[in-house]
């Protein structure tokens, strides 16, 4: 499905750290999952005009890690242990810049998944990452409260 669309997302609810300094953020659920994304602002681009790759890069770490995330028991924070990325298109100012996590193995330490992050038609970054699933609860993190509104 084509999430694309300004129809449907919902702002993160970060109001403190590093999502709130880089975002609003943005994510929405349908049939095929969580996906996840933002509105490239002037802030967020290098000096031509694209968005950073640094902040790409920070978006597939947030797909990755919350689509991962979202689709284990308790919704857990699942820290990275490694991620690779190439760049495939710039994504320009105003954009919205969008994608989900493709999960491609879970076990019991760690996981596994990738994204393809989009700009309209264009794929601007595909990303792969390993995540450490097998470390306690944190009492400070609630996906139920960073996703409230659903």
């Amino acid at each position: 499905m084509d999430a694309s669309g300004d129809h449907g997302w919902l702002p993160l609810a970060a109001s403190t750290g590093f999502l709130a300094d880089i975002g609003p953020l943005l994510w929405r659920r349908d049939v095929d999952g969580l996906a996840m994304g933002f509105h490239v602002a002037e802030r967020h681009c290098n000096p031509v005009g694209a968005c950073h790759g640094g902040m790409l890069m920070t978006l597939a770490d947030v797909v990755l890690g919350f689509g991962l995330g979202d689709r284990l028991e308790d919704r857990c924070f699942v820290p990275t242990i490694g991620m690779t990325a190439d760049f495939l298109a710039p994504a320009p100012q105003g954009a919205l810049v969008w994608g989900r996590a493709e999960v491609l193995r879970r076990g019991g330490r760690t996981g596994f998944a990738q994204c393809l992050l989009r700009a309209g038609d264009a794929m601007v970054l595909r990303a792969s990452g390993v995540f450490q699933l097998d470390r306690r609860a944190d009492p400070g993190y609630s996906a139920a409260a960073l996703f409230a509104g659903a």
